[in-house]
């Protein structure tokens, strides 16, 4: 199709008659009424009526298509394909079954498309930020082989898996941000409201403070004089922040590397990591996809930057003829674990079998780790707040403490 000045596509609903002369209807995505015209025509359609849907797929809100409304869309293609419902049917009663509207235009256009005659790879290819190159590349694959059924129950257990194991992070992660939130919150709150009090009274005692009492006054003095800097500088620091990351590589990449690094977090993630290219490598592998796509792949579901280039140097390696457990053992990033059950599999031809044993294996352990990090997080907040709460009362009850030895 010939792109438009916006060179963007939208849905767009039709209405026409068919070689048969029946009046038929249904959605076609694409960049212009010309261009679903002709699209049309190529089907034997003759349009009468054609117009754009005024509302996006791709709209912000409570009908936005979230990764796991695509996993659930995937399992139950996967299960009526099982049951023998054809491919068509399929789409059709998912896009009437739904109360999203935004689902059920993007399997309606989906149901159409497939239905004049285009792969549903194909198909799926006109809706990247819902399936991305993976998805389209492993249903493809089952088109040629004609295993559609067995793909797509690979592809639901992969996103299953993969939006599982994203949550798991998303829960790491949570955690260590709000003890800092809260413990920041905390010291704001009696710096810029308890301390003052204090103050007032302090004035009145005539004697030298503590110099830890002292330390304590100037620093709420300075809080109440700068605060609408700190929270407008603060501000302003994530924003441009998150400005960087989104449009720098090297940000994004410096952000990878340090998240690693970050204690116990760390931990997680590297586990995170191995867990999702494990179980993209087994799932393109068993799919038909050669090894060199698949480790493309993996590096791009890795999810961080190190073991993005670990792979691809993998990847570079193992297309110039060198062992996959080899070329693994050389970026010394992988446990032995994984480099001998790759070998394993290698030696026995059943390198997907050995890759769903690790991703298993390392989905337990980002389990049993966010579980014991929320275990750990609860006496952690305790011990932060005691110690800033703590040391902020005993800052302000030093001067009381000495009161006696002013009034003698």
């Amino acid at each position: 199709m010939p792109t438009t000045k916006s060179g963007k596509v939208h849905p767009y609903q039709w209405e026409g008659v068919n070689r048969r002369g029946q009046k038929v209807s249904g959605l076609i995505q694409a960049m212009s009424v010309q261009a679903v015209k002709r699209e049309l025509q190529r089907q034997g359609v003759s349009a009468t009526r054609v117009r754009r849907k005024s509302r996006s797929l791709f709209a912000h809100g409570k009908d936005t298509i979230r990764p796991m409304d695509i996993a659930v869309i995937t399992r139950q293609i996967a299960t009526m394909l099982g049951a023998g419902v054809p491919l068509v049917q399929t789409l059709q009663l998912i896009s009437r079954s739904y109360q999203k509207s935004s689902i059920r235009e993007l399997t309606g256009l989906i149901a159409s498309d497939v239905e004049g005659g285009t792969p549903l790879s194909d198909a799926l290819r006109k809706f990247p930020r819902q399936f991305d190159d993976l998805y389209c590349n492993l249903v493809h694959s089952g088109e040629q082989t004609g295993a559609l059924e067995h793909i797509f129950d690979q592809v639901a257990i992969y996103r299953e898996k993969a939006e599982v194991l994203k949550s798991k992070i998303k829960k790491a992660m949570f955690y260590p941000a709000m003890v800092i939130l809260v413990a920041m919150a905390v010291t704001a709150i009696l710096l810029l409201f308890v301390i003052p009090q204090f103050e007032d009274i302090f004035a009145g005692f005539g004697a030298p403070l503590p110099a830890f009492t002292q330390m304590v006054i100037t620093l709420s003095r300075w809080v109440q004089a700068s605060w609408l800097y700190i929270l407008a500088g603060t501000a302003a620091t994530l924003l441009l922040y998150a400005r960087a990351w989104r449009r720098s590589q090297q940000v994004r990449d410096a952000t990878d590397r340090a998240t690693l690094r970050i204690p116990v977090v760390g931990t997680i993630l590297h586990k995170a990591a191995l867990a999702r290219f494990a179980r993209t490598l087994a799932t393109t592998f068993s799919a038909g996809i050669p090894l060199v796509e698949g480790l493309v792949s993996s590096a791009g579901a890795a999810g961080n930057v190190v073991y993005r280039k670990a792979i691809m140097q993998m990847r570079n390696e193992v297309t110039a003829g060198m062992q996959m457990n080899l070329a693994m053992r050389t970026t010394q990033l992988f446990p032995d674990m994984v480099v001998q059950m790759v070998m394993i599999g290698e030696e026995s031809g059943a390198i997907d079998d050995m890759m769903n044993k690790v991703a298993s294996i390392y989905e337990r352990e980002v389990d049993d780790a966010v579980d014991g990090l929320t275990s750990l997080i609860e006496p952690i907040i305790m011990v932060v707040l005691g110690i800033l709460v703590g040391g902020l009362v005993i800052a302000m009850y030093l001067p009381i403490f000495n009161l006696g030895s002013v009034i003698r």
